[in-house]
């Protein structure tokens, strides 16, 4: 009886540590400041286009989730130039759109320079 109880405790904390683990799962940075180029740096809002798109494949099927990932394929060669930032913009003018809010579509609005 007594090896059933310590049985079923154990599967119970094992399921909280997993369902923890995968609740507290990194979720990114609050904000995120991407290399703009000469107009300047993007304070990129990560967690509110995380609330919104709810779906990371959105912008992460162009570059993975690493820190640095941009820039670092950018180097690479293996990520064009402006191709973030025309994705972003695209999604942007496809949601004004349709008549959703959305972020800003021009490039003074989010470059800081």
């Amino acid at each position: 009886m007594m090896t059933k109880k310590i049985g079923v405790f154990l599967v119970v904390l094992l399921g909280l540590t997993a369902a923890a683990a995968i609740g507290g799962q990194n979720k990114g940075a609050k904000e995120i400041l991407i290399h703009g180029g000469n107009h300047g740096d993007v304070l990129f809002p990560h967690n509110v286009h995380q609330g919104v798109l709810k779906d990371c494949g959105a912008c992460h099927s162009l570059f993975p989730q690493d820190k640095n990932a941009i820039q670092t394929l950018q180097t690479k060669g293996e990520l064009k130039k402006k191709q973030v930032m025309t994705q972003c913009r695209n999604c942007h003018k496809e949601k004004k759109k349709a008549g959703l809010k959305t972020g800003p579509t021009s490039c003074k609005k989010c470059h800081s320079g």
